[in-house]
């Protein structure tokens, strides 16, 4: 094997990391994920993907499995101590732009069960349980990690080492890399719970604004359902996490004999960016690079987006097929949409947590002008494309998010073009097996005056115009590594 054990070496064995191993396996790339735990973590955590996430894990083979299990729900809705409506969005069970649902709520371990399936089917990814890594050393060539294993400690060689290790990931300290502090730390009681009746639970989401106790209400996959309140000034985490402390914050919701309570946690949400993203031969991803806010349910979702950029420029460097400066294009294109990101969830989080009954009303006053006026937004919000990186800058649409059309008879753009780098032209549109979405393409292609579009392997547009053109510019791209 060259000397070497693997090509990429994943830390951590949770969505971001197994979705990048699955994406990487797909495209050939020898891939082993490192996870200190023995399992499984069993009970819920991330709640929601939304359809882009949906279509990375389409790609990574567990979308199907995913979507058996999970739950939709049509509205989320924003309300003050009252009842009354503050802000709502609709639509959750439309199709979106990645040819999903746009909202799923989901159940974490049986997502990271679908995304394992997955990975263990493609032959160049392997999932290692209990290795826990300890130290590297990186040289020219590549890194030596030392790995705490149930054999003992071993050594291993790889050529890349992606640190997809959580919010206290030892590889981004090993890194010796800060966090960048957006301003966001409150304290929160979690409550899972499994249902027996359904019908006497709310059926949207929900985000009571009330500064007596901020309380969010949303739906789970596979039979559950979690409740999470704001803890005030002054409480403990054992104060709060008590039984009969619980069921006091329950009672309003009259679920007693409807559910029972899985688990109790604290957590502290928080809005933290780290300040470099790659190190070397070192890259970082999901929550080892970023945490945000769980009220734009964008947690899970971001780190499948890290993944799905980083998979493709990883492969294409080991494939030789691109310059190792393409990597230098991830942070800067993942960045800017993951502070719009985090700007979204701190600002339902403001709007959720304040403990002022003056602030709650003012709040209350400029939402509803804002309503009048009719600036309040309906659905969730469009986060920037990409402006700079492995794009053609200046080209019409180029780092836009490329759309999966739908056929009538379910079948998805993705599965017949398949993975790696698409160029679709007028040309292409007569071939027969594009007949399901020819007018849809021919539609994107008119409304930006294009004759071909070229679209990354992460389903982003590089850039439209002539064919040639853009055969060109991608090679040229990807000799170079930098913005073309």
């Amino acid at each position: 094997m060259d000397g070497f054990d693997c090509d990429v070496l994943v830390v951590g064995g949770g969505p971001t990391g197994v979705t990048l191993a699955a994406l990487l396996g797909r495209q050939g790339v020898r891939t082993i994920v490192a996870e200190k735990e023995p399992a499984i973590f069993p009970l819920p955590r991330a709640a929601h993907i939304d359809h882009e996430g949906m279509r990375i894990l389409q790609e990574a083979g567990a979308a199907d499995a995913v979507m058996a299990t999970s739950r939709r729900a049509d509205r989320y809705e924003f309300r003050n101590a009252r009842g009354k409506v503050l802000l709502h969005f609709d639509g959750a069970t439309r199709i979106g732009p990645g040819g999903w649902p746009a909202a799923n709520m989901i159940h974490q371990p049986s997502v990271e069960a679908a995304l394992r399936s997955a990975l263990a089917e493609r032959a160049p990814g392997s999932l290692c349980c209990e290795w826990e890594m300890l130290s590297f050393i990186e040289d020219a060539d590549g890194i030596t990690v030392t790995l705490a294993t149930p054999d003992g400690e071993r050594t291993l060689r790889t050529r890349w080492l992606v640190g997809a290790d959580g919010a206290r990931s030892p590889v981004r300290k090993a890194c010796g890399t800060a966090f960048e502090d957006l301003g966001f730390e409150e304290p929160w009681l979690v409550v899972d719970v499994l249902v027996d009746d359904p019908t006497r639970l709310p059926t949207a989401n929900l985000q009571i604004c009330d500064p007596a106790r901020a309380t969010t209400c949303v739906l789970m996959g596979e039979g559950r359902h979690r409740w999470e309140f704001f803890m005030l000034p002054g409480e403990t985490p054992d104060e709060v996490s008590d039984p009969a402390f619980v069921a006091n914050l329950l009672a309003p919701w009259n679920v007693e004999g409807a559910v029972r309570i899985e688990r109790t946690a604290v957590y502290t949400f928080r809005a933290r960016i780290a300040e470099r993203w790659r190190k070397g031969r070192v890259l970082l991803a999901g929550d080892a690079a970023h945490q945000t806010p769980p009220f734009a349910g964008q947690g899970m979702c971001s780190g499948l987006r890290d993944a799905a950029n980083l998979a493709w420029k990883l492969a294409a460097v080991e494939q030789g097929k691109a310059d190792q400066a393409l990597l230098d294009t991830y942070q800067p294109e993942r960045a800017p949409n993951l502070r719009a990101t985090i700007d979204m969830a701190i600002m339902m989080g403001r709007m959720v947590c304040t403990t002022s009954r003056l602030g709650a009303a003012l709040r209350d006053i400029k939402l509803g002008v804002a309503r009048m006026l009719g600036k309040l937004p309906s659905g969730p919000p469009a986060y920037p494309p990409i402006g700079t990186g492995a794009i053609m800058a200046g080209s019409q649409a180029a780092g836009s998010y490329f759309p999966q059309l739908v056929a009538e008879d379910g079948s998805r753009l993705d599965e017949v073009l398949g993975s790696g780098v698409w160029l679709i032209g007028r040309e292409t549109l007569e071939e027969s097996r594009m007949a399901p979405f020819a007018a849809g393409l021919r539609a994107w292609l008119d409304h930006r005056s294009a004759e071909a579009v070229l679209v990354r392997p992460d389903r982003y547009v590089f850039g439209t115009g002539e064919s040639g053109v853009l055969r060109a510019q991608w090679q040229a791209q990807m000799a170079s590594g930098h913005t073309c």
